[in-house]
Formats: structure tokens, C-alpha cells, sequence
């Protein structure tokens, strides 16, 4: 028996809520991300094809499909939870494929049949470590044709490249004014999910790939360090294009 639609919309409105706490500005850093596809794929005669990276639950692939309808967008995830709410929730946002960024093969089962317009992701691939993100990124400039972008939404710390300290307080600062924490947290919302009998499948799923997965902490590398990583990775153009405080929206060009 699949997910019902009552159960996903349930989990997935509680997880819009929660992603709060830790993405400043979330709603406007989807619409830049939209703005930049859009920008992009502006003119072309085929539908613009895109790949959502780290989809969880289809939040960025639902805005996007709403902004770009013509889109062809790809959603992949490790996740078999977050898959099945994104299925099941937003079943007409995107292609669903369930594959490890980074990992052998990984870019196979995405099943692309032309070049890719434009790579998007946000709050995903800070979680990779410095070699996997490279060669991440290396495939998907070969995936891109040329002048597709790669658009990435994240939490990237200025590190050496400017004022680290005082830009994570303004952040702090503003998620506080929106009243972002006070909204359950990543530990909450899982420890409910756990809960739901109409997840328990899904959930074992996930604890048997988590034995085997790797699950460390975000590596939470640099903005300069990204950057950085994008030119070697063959990105003819990379930098941010919006920011507050350590949420940044990154644009490299192929």
C-alpha cells in the first residue's frame, strides 16, 4: 500500500516549517534560483531540463515547476523517505531517482537523454567532503551544456574571504527576527515521523541504508573554497549572485 496524499501533505507542511531554522530567507532564495534558471533557458527551442539535487521532499522542484511548467526536472535523492513524501506530494514536479550524490554511478541513474540546462540544489551539497564535491562537480560540468548553469542555495561560510564571525551573527540575527526558531527542528520533526505507522517501511529502509552510508558531519567548506573547486572543476564563471549573512546563492557557468 502506498503513501496517502493526507500523510505526505501532513509531513511535507511540517518540513516546509522546520527547513525555516536553518535556511535564512528561504522563499527568497528559491525565487533566485528560479529567477536564474528562468534567465538561462530564456529563448531555447526545447523545454528547459533541469536536475534537483539532495530534492528531499520536492520543495525546490514544486517552485520551480510553477515558474517554468515546460520544465523537465529531474529530483534525485538518497533519502526513501523523503522520495516517497515527494512522490506522493508533488507527483507532477519532477522525476523522481533515487541515487547518493557522489557516488559510483550515481549520474547514470539519472537517465539524461541530452545535456542538462541547468543544476540546481539548495542546503544539499554542503554535506560533501572536499574530493567527492569536486568530482561532483566535475561530472556535472560534463553534464551541462555550454552555458547551463549550476545554481547552488546553501549555508557557506565566509571563512577567509571575509568578516566570518559577524556575517553568521547577522544571519542569526534575522532568522531570529522571522521567528524561524520557533519551529521544530531536524531532530523533531524525524522523532514524529518515527511515530507514523504509515511510515514505519519507509523509516527501517532508511536505517538500513544509514548503517551503510555514509553520515558524518556537513564538511561545511567555504564560500572561497567552492569557488574555488568550481574552476578547477572546469566552471568558466562562478559567484554568488545573492546573500545574507552565510546563505548564499552560488552561480558557476559552464
Amino acid at each position: 500500500m502506498g503513501l496517502s496524499l493526507a500523510t505526505a501533505e501532513h509531513w511535507v507542511e511540517r518540513w516546509e516549517l522546520q527547513q525555516q531554522r536553518y535556511a535564512v530567507d528561504r522563499e527568497e532564495r528559491f525565487t533566485v534560483i528560479a529567477d536564474v534558471v528562468e534567465h538561462v533557458t530564456a529563448g531555447h527551442a526545447t523545454p528547459p531540463l533541469v536536475v534537483d539535487l539532495g530534492c528531499g521532499p520536492g520543495s525546490l522542484a514544486a517552485r520551480l515547476i510553477r515558474r517554468l511548467p515546460d520544465a523537465e526536472i529531474v529530483a534525485v535523492d538518497r533519502d526513501p523517505v523523503l522520495l516517497e513524501l515527494g512522490r506522493t506530494h508533488h507527483p507532477d514536479a519532477a522525476r523522481y531517482v533515487d541515487a547518493e550524490i557522489g557516488a559510483p554511478g550515481w549520474v547514470w541513474a539519472l537517465d539524461l537523454d541530452r545535456p542538462l540546462d541547468a543544476a540546481v540544489s539548495t542546503t544539499a551539497l554542503h554535506y560533501l567532503d572536499r574530493d567527492t564535491l569536486l568530482g561532483t562537480y566535475r561530472q556535472l560540468a560534463g553534464l551541462l551544456r555550454p552555458g547551463g548553469v549550476l545554481v547552488n542555495g546553501d549555508h557557506l561560510p565566509q571563512g577567509e574571504t571575509g568578516p566570518a564571525g559577524i556575517a553568521a551573527h547577522v544571519g542569526q540575527c534575522r532568522a531570529d527576527r522571522q521567528r524561524a526558531f520557533a519551529q521544530e527542528d531536524w531532530g523533531s520533526w524525524w522523532a514524529a515521523v518515527a511515530d507514523d505507522p504509515e511510515l514505519a517501511d519507509l523509516l527501517a529502509e532508511r536505517r538500513r541504508r544509514e548503517a551503510f552510508l555514509a553520515t558524518g558531519r556537513p564538511a561545511e567548506l567555504s564560500l572561497s573554497t567552492h569557488l574555488e573547486l568550481l574552476r578547477q572543476a572546469g566552471f568558466e564563471q562562478a559567484g554568488p549572485v545573492w546573500q545574507y549573512g552565510d546563505s548564499c546563492v552560488v552561480v558557476a557557468v559552464r
